[in-house]
């Protein structure tokens, strides 16, 4: 509890965390300092224990994993929580799923140091040993070691197979616990700035019309540890053969604050200092506009911020991302622009995949200049990356650069991003298996079925 010993009267609430939802379990009363045993109720092998505040309990993960929407935890005024977390049906508590406060916390309550947590720590995610088993945990104590090999789960993931695009794009696929597969995508690049493409979801809720992985609609959440753990695989797998790998992308499969929770938790992990030490501003998480969980992003979140845009007229966006039926162009950008004014030296990455005859017209360009007035920003062009069941075309380079200089000449910082990964499936908007059951394709407006070969 800290150096400062308080006596007043709380309420300690005792939660369940597993891989699904948070259960309330029982209340108990008590003073500080406390003092308790849970052993009659949870063995401490299985389960994690830790005191957090009211004031704290907004930044607790619920490490969903279920297709339902995440969920900050309830307020109970000045109640105490005791989040008891383990992993699912195993009675290992998974290390990955941990802050580092959480971390330290369990290390503590197995009995032992939290210099000893820091050791670890660091074999976990620091020192080029990324440990996945116990005899890889070399120079810690032996008795501490017997006792993570009883009590401990150091992977979340299993590797299913790497494809490697003529590019050198790599796309690794992951094997869940229950079955599911996830993809992963490291881009090397030239000038020492490889990047993990890591995923947030199985599948994804938005329905985006040029999006391959839309097209499976939502399984469900991945947890903070599933989520870490592609970080780590990446850089265990591939940093000999790459190089160190500095940039992390949440732009893989699903829509990031859909999760939200398990999101800021992965990320936090993956900037500690001991760790994996990825600077905040070269972790990005990319959203299609959820504008409620975008505002609680930037408030508790350090990390750079990308807003999917892809069009400058409610109409387009309402059709090729219907998330914008609910958050209006008018109102996510008036959003950026309010918040935005808080955070020193932060500039949002708009990105803007162009689909031919549909958004890349000079008079899209004119009013894309109008839309982000205000807004401190860098916008990245995208090439639209054709997949099995699209009625997209890619925009041509000509078009493509011809967009790029209105908006230069008017002051805008805008890049062209060429597609990386796309002979196997590793580019922007291709991860996925849609499978036979597919989210619908959404009615063409008159206007756009020409461009779309679409009989009128």
């Amino acid at each position: 509890m800290g150096s400062m010993w308080m006596m007043r009267q709380v309420s300690i609430r005792v939660v369940a965390s597993t891989n699904s939802l948070l259960l309330s379990n029982s209340i108990v009363t008590s003073q500080f300092p406390i003092s308790f045993s849970f052993s009659s109720f949870y063995p401490k092998s299985q389960y994690l224990i830790s005191l957090v505040s009211s004031s704290q309990r907004h930044s607790l993960s619920t490490t969903a994993a279920s297709s339902s929407s995440s969920s900050s935890s309830s307020h109970f005024g000045d109640v105490e929580e005791i989040v008891v977390s383990k992993n699912g049906s195993n009675s290992k508590t998974l290390l990955k799923g941990l802050t580092y406060s959480e971390f330290e916390d369990w290390v503590q309550l197995q009995g032992y140091r939290p210099g000893q947590a820091l050791m670890l720590w660091k074999r976990l995610y620091g020192n080029d040993i990324w440990a996945h088993q116990i005899d890889e945990l070399e120079g810690l104590n032996k008795d501490f070691k017997k006792m993570l090999s009883e009590n401990a789960e150091f992977k979340a993931l299993s590797l299913k197979e790497i494809l490697t695009a003529s590019d050198g794009t790599k796309k690794i696929l992951f094997t869940l616990e229950d079955g599911q597969v996830i993809e992963t995508v490291v881009i090397p690049c030239d000038r020492g700035r490889t990047t993990v493409c890591v995923s947030s979801q199985v599948g994804c809720a938005m329905n985006c019309q040029f999006c391959y992985t839309g097209r499976m609609g939502l399984k469900r959440h991945l947890t903070a540890a599933e989520i870490v753990e592609q970080a780590v695989f990446a850089r265990r797998l591939l940093t000999s053969e790459v190089g160190s790998i500095t940039n992390v992308v949440f732009m893989g499969m699903g829509e990031p604050l859909h999760n939200i929770d398990n999101v800021i938790k992965a990320a936090d992990i993956m900037v500690h200092d001991q760790g994996l030490h990825f600077s905040p501003r070269k972790v990005t998480v990319s959203t299609s506009g959820l504008v409620p969980q975008l505002r609680r992003f930037l408030h508790e979140s350090n990390c750079a911020l990308a807003v999917s845009l892809n069009a400058t007229t409610d109409e387009v966006r309402n059709w090729i991302m219907p998330i914008n039926r609910k958050y209006k162009l008018g109102l996510l950008l008036e959003t950026l622009r309010e918040e935005l004014r808080f955070k020193n030296n932060y500039k949002v990455l708009f990105e803007y995949v162009m689909l031919s005859g549909v958004n890349d017209s000079i008079e899209d360009a004119k009013r894309l200049i109008d839309l982000i007035e205000g807004i401190p920003c860098k916008i990245n062009l995208i090439s639209f990356n054709p997949h099995t069941g699209s009625q997209f075309q890619p925009t041509s380079d000509a078009k493509m650069i011809e967009f790029r200089n209105v908006l230069a000449e008017a002051g805008c910082t805008v890049f062209l991003r060429p597609s990386r990964g796309d002979d196997q499936m590793a580019a922007c908007g291709q991860l996925g298996n849609p499978g036979a059951i597919q989210a619908p394709l959404l009615r063409v407006p008159k206007q756009f079925q020409t461009a779309l070969n679409i009989s009128v």
